[in-house]
């Protein structure tokens, strides 16, 4: 096992060194540059120069990415053009919020999605089967800014038993630990806030999570209608095994293969920064600062965020991959 996950994080350096060559070629591509955007209103061409010149912007463009690519490797991003402080730092600060809300929209994903996908699959052709398609249709079709809207006018605005937006009420002086609000408040014994922080992630939560989740209601529901027409699965039955195991060990087993690849690229997409559920729920997460650098075209933030985006679906493809191997031993000697 060892060698095997050795072996893909090895293939996994020139990936991210190709990634990080187009991330810095493009951002140098956009109209006005980084001069531009640190000069603002001010910028005239000689202005720009000027500031090029200061910033190293006018050497040759390999010699600016090796540069680039020796501060990557030392940790040194730069400083937000936005905010003045080192890119890393607001990371480092947005990124607890980014992975509270993306592990509870995969958590409900994955423990309703996979048994309801299993059941549709179970009941095919039947009216739960057929109840279970089109929701999953809707949860697919529906843009998730315009359910985040939804689920803000009915349940924090005509219902008023949930809060519209935010982490924690400003009202409320929680102590900081690990930036995780759900967190915090156990580790401090301020349960009031661990219930007030639960309470600002319910919506958003849902709203992340019903794309992930008609996504793997689909894929599960059609993995276990294909496994059980395998051979395998006749003979187990042929065999007189109770349904029960034949399900357990030979159907649920090998269907959840393409399920578990399903779950890593959903996950990767979510800790790579909901970028509109956080805007439409002022959850200040990695979404919220790659919209804010889009908007302001904040380089520095941006090559950070996208380089830390490729990262994250590298790393997760890794486990996806460990995962295979787990679950079917045979991946392992490829």
């Amino acid at each position: 096992m060892l060698r095997f996950i050795v072996r893909r994080l090895l293939q996994a350096i020139p990936t991210l060194i190709v990634l990080s060559i187009l991330v810095f070629a493009w951002l140098r591509s956009l109209p006005g540059g980084p001069a531009g955007a640190l000069l603002g209103d001010k910028a005239t061409p000689e202005r720009i120069a000027a500031l090029n010149a200061v910033l190293g912007l006018d050497q040759p463009i390999y010699v600016q990415y090796f540069k680039f690519l020796g501060r990557v490797l030392s940790g040194d991003f730069g400083n937000s053009l936005v905010s003045g402080r080192p890119v890393l730092e607001e990371i480092a600060a947005a990124f607890p919020a980014t992975l509270e809300l993306a592990l509870t929209a995969l958590f409900l994903a994955v423990v309703i999605g996979i048994p309801m996908g299993y059941i549709a699959a179970r009941y095919h052709g039947r009216w739960l089967d057929n109840l279970t398609v089109v929701s999953t249709l809707v949860g697919v079709a529906v843009p998730v800014f315009v359910l985040g809207f939804v689920l803000k006018y009915f349940f924090a605005e005509k219902l008023a038993i949930l809060p519209p937006s935010g982490r924690q009420d400003v009202l409320i002086n929680a102590t900081n630990v690990t930036g995780f609000a759900t967190l915090d408040g156990l580790l401090t014994g301020e349960f009031d806030a661990t219930v007030d922080a639960i309470e600002h992630l319910i919506l958003p939560s849902i709203a992340l999570a019903s794309i992930p989740f008609a996504v793997i209601v689909r894929i599960t529901r059609a993995s276990v209608l294909d496994v059980v027409q395998e051979d395998f699965v006749r003979t187990a039955n042929a065999k007189g095994l109770t349904a029960q195991l034949v399900r357990r060990r030979h159907v649920l087993r090998n269907a959840l293969l393409p399920v578990s690849t399903t779950i890593g690229l959903q996950t990767g997409l979510l800790l790579a920064g909901a970028v509109l559920t956080e805007k439409v729920f002022a959850w200040r997460g990695l979404g919220f600062l790659l919209a804010e650098g889009i908007e302001r075209r904040d380089y520095p933030r941006l090559q950070a965020l996208i380089l830390l985006a490729a990262t994250v679906y590298v790393l997760v493809n890794l486990l996806v991959d460990v995962s295979y191997a787990i679950i079917d031993p045979r991946v392992r000697v490829r």
